[in-house]
This record gives structure tokens, C-alpha cells and sequence, in this order.
């Protein structure tokens, strides 16, 4: 027991043997995790290799029409209808989430009911409504409830297929935003919200300073992948006559009968932006995150430090014990 004791008394040379122990520390090599490694990349080479011999893809075809100028439009609409849809469908959701929370009954439940509906019908069968509104309304007019007409326009005249897109997008994607920032919302304490009411805060004010970006960090990944998913949803406007990405190498093998390397230029473009997506949202999500991983994930120079610690507080211990 006294020469345990005696041997643990070394604070200086353990601890130093400890810190080079937990600096160095990696985890054991396992040879089924390396295999497991092989047979997946082998297996990944193989289908690639498979792909890229088969000319049924017509690979000469697709690196032909990639960058053409047909093309090129297409992807040029796709691009702006996503950036507008999905900027007025954040404006609008945003307005419907805090509605949604309101304590105003009406707010609430008009905000309620706009997110069931659009929610609940398909966006295919809003975008073609929206195409074909001039059946139900030849004319647009604004006028007082049961009076004189101020002023009234063309339905066709208004509803084109770019608005008809525009309106489709935006306000099917208004519904899911709505109810991914009242999620966000409520994921903030609601202590700090009564903390802004005893400062005297307006609501307004503590939404845009204290509440909003916090919810931040709950609102970033879902908003990323509705992002993501407005790329892909733009092709079913397509069917209204909008010269999108898909519409564009619709109308190239309509006429040139090369169904599969049209469509291989659309997949390939479709999966370079949302690439290109991803990355921008884990750089996003990184940056609203970097208070929470400072706080919860222990760098490695901590661990090392507290195991350096711990293995001089034994010495120390036993001396202790053995007085």
C-alpha cells in the first residue's frame, strides 16, 4: 500500500508521461471498418465505370448541349424563378408565422387556414389554377364591397406564365416557411421573451434583436433544404409553357428524338446547383452555430488539459492519504 502510494507521489513525471499519452491518443486501427471502406469504393468505381461506357447515355450529346445557349436560358429562369419564390415565400411566411402566433384570434386563424389549403393541395394543380385563372375571372378589378369599380384589368393580360410561376411558387412555398419559422420561434426560451417586455422592448424590437436570431439556428437547415427543393419544383412549371431548364431539353428532344442525353443535361445541371447549395448552407449553418459548438464541443488542447490535471490531483491525493 505505501510503495502504491509512493509510486503515485511523482506528480511531475506523470503528469508530463499523461499529457503526451492524451495528445497522442487516436483510435485503434479496425481492419472490417478499412474493408467495409474497399468494397463500398469498389462497388461506387464499378457503377461509374458502367455509366460512362454505356452509350446509351450518348455522353457526346450531352457534353454538346450542356452549354448551349438554349439551355443556358432555361437554367437562367430556373435560377431567377427560385431566387423570387423563394424571397417573397420568406417575406410572406415570415408575416404568417408571427400571425400565426399572435394572440389575435382573426390573425390567427386566417394565417391557420392560408397555410391548410396551400399546404394541402399540390403544387402542380396551384400552378396550372394559376395558368387558367382567366376561366373563373375574365377581369381583375379592385373595388369597394358592394360598390363602384375602381379600376379592372385583362386577367391574360396579368396572368402570364411567368406570373402564373411566380404565384404558384411563392405562395405554396409561404405556407411551409410559415410554419418553419414559428418552429424556429418557439425554439427560443421563453424567458428571454418576457426579459425584453420587463426592458420595456416593443415586440417588433425584440423579434429583429433578441428572438429572431436565435431562431436562427433552427431555421437555417429547414429553409436550406426548402431552397434546395424549390430548385427541383421549379421543373413543374414546365407544364404551364415556362421556358425553364426542363422545358428548355423538352423542347431540344422534341425535335431531335434524344430523350435520355436532354434529360442528362438537365440532372447533371440540376445536381451542380444544389452542390453548390449544400455547401453554402453548411457554411450558414456553421456560422449561427459557432456560439453553441464554443460552448457544448471541448476543444482537443482542453482534453488534454483537464486529463493533465486530473493526473496531478492524484499525487496530490495520495500524499494526502498517506499523511
Amino acid at each position: 500500500m505505501t510503495q502504491n502510494m509512493q509510486a503515485l507521489a511523482s506528480p511531475k513525471g506523470d503528469a508530463e508521461a499523461a499529457l503526451r499519452d492524451v495528445a497522442n491518443a487516436h483510435k485503434p486501427f479496425r481492419t472490417d471498418r478499412w474493408l467495409l471502406w474497399g468494397i463500398t469504393l469498389l462497388i461506387a468505381a464499378n457503377f461509374l465505370w458502367i455509366v460512362a461506357n454505356n452509350e446509351n447515355f450518348g455522353w457526346p450529346i450531352v457534353f454538346q448541349w450542356f452549354t448551349e445557349a438554349t439551355v443556358l436560358r432555361g437554367l437562367y429562369v430556373t435560377l431567377g424563378l427560385t431566387v423570387v419564390a423563394m424571397a417573397i415565400g420568406v417575406i410572406i411566411g415570415l408575416v404568417l408565422a408571427i400571425a400565426r402566433m399572435s394572440n389575435d384570434r382573426l390573425a390567427s386563424s386566417l394565417a391557420g387556414l392560408y397555410i391548410w389549403f396551400f399546404r394541402g393541395t399540390p403544387l402542380l394543380v396551384q400552378l396550372i389554377f394559376w395558368y387558367n385563372l382567366s376561366t373563373l375571372f375574365p377581369e381583375i378589378s379592385i373595388a369597394i364591397p358592394f360598390g363602384p369599380t375602381l379600376a379592372s384589368w385583362n386577367t391574360n393580360d396579368l396572368i402570364t406564365p411567368m406570373t402564373a410561376a411566380i404565384a404558384g411558387l411563392a405562395l405554396n412555398e409561404a405556407a411551409y416557411m410559415a410554419e418553419i419559422i414559428r418552429g424556429g420561434l418557439l425554439s427560443v426560451d421563453k424567458g428571454q421573451i418576457e426579459t425584453t417586455e420587463a426592458f420595456g422592448m416593443t415586440r417588433t424590437r425584440a423579434l429583429r434583436r433578441i428572438v429572431i436570431p436565435q431562431a436562427m439556428r433552427s431555421i437555417v437547415p429547414p429553409t436550406g433544404n426548402q431552397l434546395i427543393s424549390m430548385i427541383k419544383a421549379t421543373s413543374l412549371v414546365s407544364v404551364i409553357a415556362m421556358a425553364d431548364l426542363l422545358y428548355s431539353v423538352q423542347a431540344v428532344y422534341n425535335r431531335t428524338f434524344e430523350v435520355i442525353p436532354m434529360l442528362m443535361v438537365a440532372v447533371i445541371w440540376y445536381l451542380f446547383i444544389t452542390s453548390i447549395l449544400n455547401v453554402g448552407q453548411g457554411f450558414i449553418e456553421r456560422y449561427y452555430g459557432r456560439g453553441e459548438r464554443g460552448s457544448s464541443t471541448p476543444r482537443k488542447q482542453d482534453k488534454v488539459v483537464a486529463a493533465a490535471n486530473t493526473v496531478t490531483a492524484v499525487p496530490a491525493m495520495a500524499q494526502e492519504v498517506s499523511k
